[in-house]
């Protein structure tokens, strides 16, 4: 029994290890394009596609 608590319970940390890095480089990746898309913006001026 113990050694399906423990397996488990390794288990349940690499989830949220993983989880939190994904997490990390959604936000991450989210706020670098918000960046670059505001400068593209200010250096294009009011230029339309």
């Amino acid at each position: 029994m113990t050694a399906v608590f423990s397996s488990f319970l390794g288990t349940a940390i690499k989830f949220l290890f993983f989880l939190l890095v994904s997490w990390g480089g959604i936000v991450c990746g989210k706020k670098y394009r918000d960046h670059k898309d505001a400068a593209s913006a200010a250096a294009g001026g009011n230029e339309t596609k």
